[in-house]
């Protein structure tokens, strides 16, 4: 067998991290007396890079040295938030040890700081399982720019058309589209219509499995 690879997102996908996040950027926005809608964490906070985010809601570009230090106080607040209530999306570590025990590479590429991820990691105990990990310091392009995957996948050493793509995000799935690799599109955030078009859907891992994958890769 050619040696395939499988990607996983972080938030969203590995955790159900959003509605975390929005807390934590509800208590930071007041803190800056920054206006904030439910309907405008929908369309410019979930799936987007902090970066982004922050000019959005700031309504002026923040970059440098002050997104550096804004950008380490809200994803801090989310840590405190988050750090005792970490678990996966169900079933995602049999998933993950069903691929291992197939002989797939399998790769994490977050738009979320390494902080962030080694919380998640430290808590699940997966990182030994993961051939490569990639998180925001690791790349220039964010998503929808396809780097994060392109580089994840030189890493591990498989070529693009034998990755899948495990994203929740218009701008992650249109990263991994982008990448020219299989996505499927994990309905944790966002509906179906809300996504590009995906090979496949899930809500939870119970509903995939390695078989389908390598349907996926066109491999049955």
């Amino acid at each position: 067998m050619k040696q395939q690879c499988v990607i996983f997102d972080m938030d969203g996908v590995i955790c159900h991290t959003n509605p975390h996040h929005a807390k934590a950027f509800e208590a930071f926005f007041d803190k800056y007396q920054i206006p904030h809608s439910e309907q405008e964490f929908e369309e410019h906070m979930y799936g987007k890079h902090n970066g982004y985010i922050m000019s959005h809601f700031f309504k002026r570009p923040i970059a440098g040295e002050e997104l550096i230090k804004l950008e380490d106080e809200k994803e801090g607040m989310f840590r405190e938030i988050y750090k005792d209530k970490v678990e996966t999306i169900p079933h995602y570590l049999e998933f993950l040890g069903e691929l291992k025990s197939r002989g797939f590479k399998t790769a994490v590429a977050t738009s979320a700081p390494r902080a962030n991820l080694d919380l998640i990691m430290g808590a699940l105990k997966f990182e030994d399982k993961m051939d490569s990990v990639m998180a925001s310091e690791d790349v220039k392009f964010h998503k929808p720019n396809p780097e994060v995957y392109l580089e994840s996948a030189k890493r591990v050493g498989v070529a693009p058309s034998d990755c899948v793509v495990f994203e929740d995000s218009f701008s992650g799935v249109t990263a991994g589209l982008n990448a020219g690799m299989k996505v499927v599109g994990v309905l944790s955030t966002h509906t179906k219509e809300q996504l590009p078009p995906c090979s496949f859907y899930i809500n939870d891992y119970s509903e995939v499995n390695v078989d389908k994958v390598l349907e996926l890769l066109g491999e049955k």
